[in-house]
Parts: C-alpha cells; sequence; structure tokens
C-alpha cells in the first residue's frame, strides 16, 4: 500500500501488535515541530532515543493546517535530525484540520457487493467535497446485530493537503512511511502510556495553538473527535490588543511571567475571558457528543498541547465541566535518561502527538 493511501487505519497497529522497528515521529504543528524517536527495550516497553522541539513563524502553517512554507519546515526537520543526531530517515507524521474528515458510517451489504466501493459510495455522501478528491481510507470497527450493517471508521483527506506534506518530506530528503490523523496519534499515545480500562470514556484534548481536537475514547475504542478553531495564540492575541504588547511580550504574560510592570494579576481578566470561550467550546461538544451516543458519562479529561501551560487554564476546565482534568504525560509508561534529557518533563504534555506517531509502525 502506498503512503498515499495509507491514512493510518487499515495499518492501524496497537501498541501489543509493534514490531521492534520504529521510525520516528514527526508532529508539524501551528506554532511548532515536535520529533520523537523511540527505541524498543522489550516486549511493549520503549525508552525516548531522542527528541526535537522547536518553535516555527506563525505564517508557516495556515489557520485551515496547510503548510505554507515548506523550505523552512523541510531545513527545520533536518536541523532537528542533524542537532539530535538522528539516523533514521523513515518517518511517520499525521494531519489534521478542515481538509481532514474522520467520521463512523454503517453500510448494509448484499450479497456481491464490494466492500470497498460500498464503503467509497456511503462515504461520498458524507463529505462537503468530491470523493474524487481525497485519498481515503477504513477500518470495519465490527458488525451491528441490531441493525445487521458493518461500522465501518472512514477517514478521507484532501489530496492538495497531502500533497504539501510530500513536498516537506521531499525537500527534507526523508522517507514518509504513514500518513496518520492526530486524532489517532493522540490516542495512541493515551493507550500506551494509560492502559485504559474497558468502559472508561476519556476525552483527549489537545489544544494547540491555532485550534482544539477533542476526541472521545471508551477504553480503547474510538468514538468521536472535532476539531476547534479556538488554540493557545487566542491569549495571546487578546493580550497583544489589550495591553499593546509584541508577541513575545504576550506569550510570556500568558505563561505568568511579569512584562513592563504588568503583572499576571493584571491580565488575569484576559486570560479568563479566553479560557471562558475554550470552556464553552469543550462543553458544546460534550453536549453535542452525548446527545448523539449512548455515552451518558465522561470519566476524565486529559489535555495536551502548548496551552496546557497557560496559568490556570486546567483548574477551571475542572470547576466548570465538573469532571476530573489531567495534564498529560507523553512519557508516563517511557523510559526516560533523566540525565540525557533533564527538561523533557516540561514538554510531555506538548509531545504527545509525536509519541503517538513513534509508537506506529509501517503494516507487515
Amino acid at each position: 500500500m502506498s503512503f498515499l493511501e495509507k491514512l493510518g487505519l487499515r495499518g492501524k497497529l496497537r501498541f501489543s501488535e509493534r514490531k521492534k522497528n520504529q521510525y520516528v515521529g514527526l508532529d508539524i504543528g501551528t506554532s511548532s515541530l515536535k520529533a520523537v524517536e523511540l527505541r524498543s527495550t522489550g516486549s511493549d516497553s520503549y525508552a525516548l532515543s531522542a527528541y526535537g522541539f522547536e518553535e516555527m513563524s506563525p505564517n508557516w502553517i495556515s489557520d485551515d493546517g496547510a503548510i505554507t512554507a515548506p523550505g523552512p519546515i523541510a531545513d527545520m526537520i533536518n536541523r532537528i535530525f542533524a542537532s539530535q543526531h538522528i539516523q533514521n530517515d523513515k518517518v511517520v507524521t499525521s494531519i489534521s484540520g478542515h481538509s481532514v474528515i474522520v467520521k463512523k458510517i454503517s453500510i448494509h451489504l448484499h450479497d456481491g457487493d464490494d466492500l470497498a466501493d460500498s464503503i467509497r459510495w456511503e462515504a461520498s455522501q458524507h463529505l462537503p467535497f468530491d470523493i474524487d478528491d481525497v485519498n481515503f481510507d477504513f477500518q470495519i470497527m465490527g458488525e451491528n446485530s441490531a441493525t445487521d450493517m458493518l461500522d465501518v471508521l472512514f477517514v478521507a483527506v484532501k489530496k492538495d493537503q497531502v500533497q504539501t506534506y510530500l513536498n516537506v518530506f521531499t525537500q527534507a530528503k526523508k522517507k514518509p512511511v504513514i500518513l496518520d490523523v492526530d486524532a489517532f496519534a493522540m490516542q495512541n499515545a493515551y493507550e500506551f502510556n494509560y492502559e485504559p480500562r474497558q468502559g472508561s470514556t476519556v476525552a483527549l484534548l489537545n489544544i494547540g495553538a491555532n485550534k482544539m481536537m477533542i476526541s472521545m475514547v471508551s477504553g480503547a475504542e474510538f468514538l468521536f473527535t472535532r476539531d476547534i478553531s479556538v488554540g493557545g495564540h487566542r491569549y495571546t492575541e487578546f493580550l497583544q490588543k489589550e495591553f499593546n504588547l509584541n508577541y513575545d511580550q504576550a506569550q510570556a504574560l500568558k505563561l505568568g511571567d511579569a512584562i513592563n510592570n504588568i503583572s499576571p494579576n493584571d491580565v488575569q481578566y484576559v486570560i479568563d475571558s479566553v479560557t471562558e470561550i475554550i470552556n464553552m467550546e469543550v462543553q458544546k461538544t460534550f453536549d453535542f457528543f452525548k446527545s448523539t451516543s449512548t455515552v451518558k458519562k465522561i470519566d476524565r479529561i486529559l489535555v495536551s498541547g502548548g496551552a496546557v501551560h497557560t496559568l490556570g487554564l486546567l483548574e477551571a476546565l475542572g470547576s466548570n465541566l465538573g469532571i476530573p482534568v489531567e495534564e498529560f504525560d507523553s512519557f508516563r509508561k517511557i523510559q526516560v535518561d533523566s540525565k540525557r534529557f533533564p527538561t523533557i518533563n516540561e514538554l510531555a504534555a506538548d509531545m504527545a502527538i509525536a509519541v503517538g506517531l513513534a509508537l506506529r509502525n509501517e503494516e507487515a
């Protein structure tokens, strides 16, 4: 199966099934680039071999997730690989945004029907664009005995979006093995690190610079995902406007530093106003999810992404939603040499998608 055809579903292996050959997980976010290389240390156990984290210019990725500066991003990839002595040129990356559709569909197969053709036709009814303009993949989730239909998880990505990623890796002289979806990479990291119990419903929130991804998982079963166009940069933008600051000053204030005699207490009302927007979007998503599924209770929220460092955000989410909220620990069950990587714990929430990608491997 070619890279363009493989969108991370039929080749998706749970951690218990992985082979020992590892690839480099590369998360190209909207404001930073993260790389993670793991090595197998035994059955279902891994150690951190290398990682890289670099901030990107905000205009390198558009609001809808499209890469607009393939050259500079390719240069950054090479710089990270060189500085961290990463020799493996085979990478796994992921994609998200409005050009990605993840949907559960149900199909009824008649005798003689071709499965792929039936899925293609049914999926085309749910796409906002022509199916000929996308690369798609699917995974059979199981048969619904009540309806005598097959439940199928379908993923489609616009071809032009895929091509921009290919252009980056061509320029960086890296070999893309799997194109995954952010939601599945996040779930991969969650399953490995938290070993979820069956029937426990967890919301995985990844709050990046320009968007927030919310995924629902019950045990190891994927249920739902949604991207929302609000993220950590909203805090920065509001602070810049309110106090006439530049980007770096606003970023520092957001994280609790005093700037130009402006203390964190002075800007708390601005922070709270953006946190309220995030709270409302999360609550609306939870309400919609509950109204369209049999799940009525969300047991826990795990939050990843750069915005987790925003002062008071996790506490506000827990208080407003009435659900336990924790910062996601990407290295909870991964062996880390603290002498080699003394500051990795500070990035544990930022690296979730990159870790989930590094835990992937190519379909046998």
